[in-house]
């Protein structure tokens, strides 16, 4: 179900990268914090944790194989769905 842009997780393949894409969400949270679903750390790791087990779900909703031992991208991937992930 891919809308045809393209797929900034797949970018992320470097610690570095990741970091990067880190500091990307903290810098997004600190323009619109009160937009997100879970402001609060707990909310966000609570999310996180929850979206793991439930993550071949987005796979298959995006039109994507999951990785089968995860990697950057599924990480990048996890940390990014926990903002709105309930």
């Amino acid at each position: 179900m891919s809308n045809g842009a393209p797929d900034p997780f797949k970018e992320v393949m470097t610690r570095e990268s990741l970091a990067a894409m880190i500091q990307g969400l903290c810098d997004d949270f600190k323009r619109r914090g009160e937009e997100c679903e879970n402001r609060t750390v707990e909310e966000y790791l609570d999310a996180l944790a929850a979206w793991i087990p439930d993550s071949p779900g987005s796979y298959r909703y995006l039109g994507e194989e999951m990785p089968p031992d995860g990697d950057w991208t599924f990480f990048a991937r996890a940390l990014s769905a926990a903002v709105v992930y309930e």
